[in-house]
């Protein structure tokens, strides 16, 4: 069963995107392109053997909460150890920590084959390496002995305890507290709802990577600590209750295998909990993790997509189901699906979403590397920019794919036969984990466009012009582009617009009342960028094939490449198109969802 393509992959990192840098450098030089491809396919294999086979599994015979304990599949604990013993839990991290020293962007094309092959599972695996993340960088060296080890094994499991009942993202109401006890160790008590990973059999501790307020203290976030708050606490003789109380697990839509767990601190005796980084930077500090979590929830909405895509495509080439319009002679024999114009619309919809996914959640992973070694700004503000559409554009637009995959599937779509009625109802929370959509689009228009005084978009459009002037030099490809070129000059109209308002406007609530309209609009921007820069490698390599001497093309690789160029181009026909609608939707006067008062919504 092909759930993501590795050649895809392979094509972002060698022919995509410019990785020299990082294979020039001391840190990643052992990273060349026989090891990343080295890597990937053996995370596949890994994919093939661990996760595949367990994710329809762990949806029938989901996770359930029974005598105070939370069970899951043998599966997850196999595999959650494969993780672990493979490196892959700890793969970016130094030689010094045990890891492999592996850029970011190659670990994060492996991620994507494993949250294909089982998002459910592989999510259990790196929202570990997310809070182990926060250990490493604001942690003591004592925590970082303590914990990272059996992390990185895959042994224990790490989380991130932030929603409480009365505070979902808005992290300033949190009630959960702390109080420092007269030896120098602190407390915790409280609740937290909603913990992906909280608590089950397939580890044999969690570790909580948890905010919580100072008693007494400061209010709002200045008041707020992080600590690491784990279930046992390890001592010399084993592992010793540290009462972290699991109320029970929350029944979802979706990825039942995934426990969401209610957590209880304090309750039944007092809770431990080891203050990591300096007090009152709580916040600031997790957002390491949360930036990480928001890449990795689009790579996981990406995974979703990506298997929905092969497995209506596999059906598509097998179902024969009617006759070419027209054709009225029943004795002609039936044609496959995949023959009919509107099931390749749909097919093509599904690749454009889940190609330019990737491409995007890559590009991101690179400027993540780069800015690691070289501290730049130009890097580290264009990873802030885009994030908000990495997390955003798979979840959304992947929730939209998989729809179709089941369309394309038909009656047979809607049964558990097929995992399309599963995969749509995994990628939903997408759009829900780390942030609403609406959040996001709020933080792009509210925050983001206007960092360093617009450094950031100032950046990206320099990047955008550079491959434009790229693919002006091939006829196949230079219609894309001067789309995309007239798309970003529209879309600096309507951000000037939009900033006037944020000027003019006293109430802000005028200014951001369509942030999440924005958020789209400027997505499909930045897809469509993706799309020109693959289109355009794909020129480069028919151009490689004509010459002579050049590289020998053979038949898959010439279907390969020619869908790239025949993608870009739907997708610029198809789907960029409703960028017209929300420009008008922008730019108009009407404040109808702020002058809708409340009582008329009936």
């Amino acid at each position: 069963m092909q759930y993501i393509s590795l050649r895809n992959l392979k094509f972002m990192l060698h022919e995509v995107l410019d990785l020299a840098g990082l294979q020039d450098s001391e840190r990643f030089g052992g990273f060349d392109d026989e090891a990343i491809d080295l890597s990937l396919d053996a995370a596949r294999q890994l994919a093939d053997q661990y996760l595949w086979p367990a994710y329809r599994k762990m949806d029938k015979e989901k996770a359930y909460y029974r005598d105070g304990e939370v069970h899951v599949l043998p599966e997850v604990r196999e595999g959650m150890r494969a993780l672990g013993e493979s490196g892959w839990l700890s793969a970016a991290w130094g030689f010094e920590e045990s890891g492999q020293q592996m850029p970011l962007t190659v670990q994060n094309a492996g991620s994507m084959i494993f949250q294909a092959a089982n998002g459910n599972l592989a999510a259990y695996g790196f929202l570990t390496t997310g809070a182990a993340n926060l250990i490493r960088e604001f942690g003591s060296d004592d925590l970082k002995a303590t914990y990272l080890p059996r992390m990185a094994a895959g042994e224990w499991q790490g989380t991130m305890a932030l929603t409480e009942p009365q505070a979902g993202s808005s992290l300033t109401d949190i009630t959960t507290y702390y109080e420092r006890q007269e030896d120098g160790s602190y407390r915790v008590n409280g609740q937290k709802i909603y913990i992906s990973g909280g608590d089950h059999t397939g580890v044999d501790n969690v570790v909580h990577l948890l905010l919580a307020r100072q008693k007494d203290g400061p209010k709002g976030i200045k008041g707020v600590s992080l600590f690491v708050v784990p279930k046992y606490l390890p001592t010399d003789g084993g592992l010793r209750d540290n009462h972290v109380t699991t109320a029970g697990i929350y029944g979802k839509m979706g990825q039942r295998g995934y426990v969401a767990a209610h957590l209880m601190f304090g309750e039944q005796g007092p809770t431990r909990a080891f203050l990591v980084g300096g007090e009152f930077r709580g916040l600031n500090n997790m957002f390491l993790m949360m930036n990480e979590a928001r890449i990795g929830t689009g790579m996981m909405a990406a995974g979703s997509a990506s298997a929905a895509y092969y497995a209506s495509l596999q059906y598509a080439r097998e179902r024969p189901q009617g006759r070419h319009p027209g054709n009225k002679d029943v004795n002609v024999p039936q044609v496959l699906i995949i023959e009919h114009a509107d099931v390749r619309r749909m097919l093509l919809f599904q690749k454009a979403v889940v190609e330019g996914s990737i491409a995007l959640l890559l590009q991101c992973s690179l400027y993540e590397d780069t800015y690691r070694l070289q501290r730049d700004e130009r890097s580290k503000l264009l990873l802030e920019l885009l994030t908000p559409v990495a997390k955003s554009f798979p979840s959304e637009y992947g929730n939209e794919a998989v729809s179709m995959g089941m369309q394309v599937l038909g009656g047979a779509g809607y049964t558990d036969d097929f995992p399309l009625e599963q995969l749509f109802r995994d990628i939903r929370v997408n759009s829900i984990y780390e942030g609403t959509t609406t959040i996001h689009g709020l933080d792009l228009l509210g925050r983001k466009v206007m960092m360093e005084g617009g450094k950031t978009v100032a950046y990206l459009s320099e990047e955008v012009s550079l491959d434009l002037r790229a693919a002006a030099r091939f006829d196949r490809v230079r219609g894309v582009a001067e789309k995309l070129g007239r798309g970003f000059q529209q879309l600096e109209e309507v951000l000037r617009h939009l900033l006037g308002l944020a000027q003019r406007e006293e109430d802000s609530r005028v200014f951001l009342a369509d942030a999440t309209v924005f958020l789209d609009y400027f997505g499909l921007h930045v897809i469509g960028w993706m799309w020109v820069k693959q289109a355009t490698a794909a020129a480069v390599a028919f151009e490689e094939a004509a010459t002579v001497g050049g590289r020998d093309m053979g038949v898959d690789e010439q279907a390969f490449y020619e869908s790239k160029i025949r993608t870009a181009g739907f997708f610029f026909d198809y789907v960029f198109t409703r960028t017209a609608g929300f420009r008008r939707t922008l730019l108009s006067t009407n404040r109808i969802t702020l002058t809708t008062a409340s009582e008329y919504i009936i």
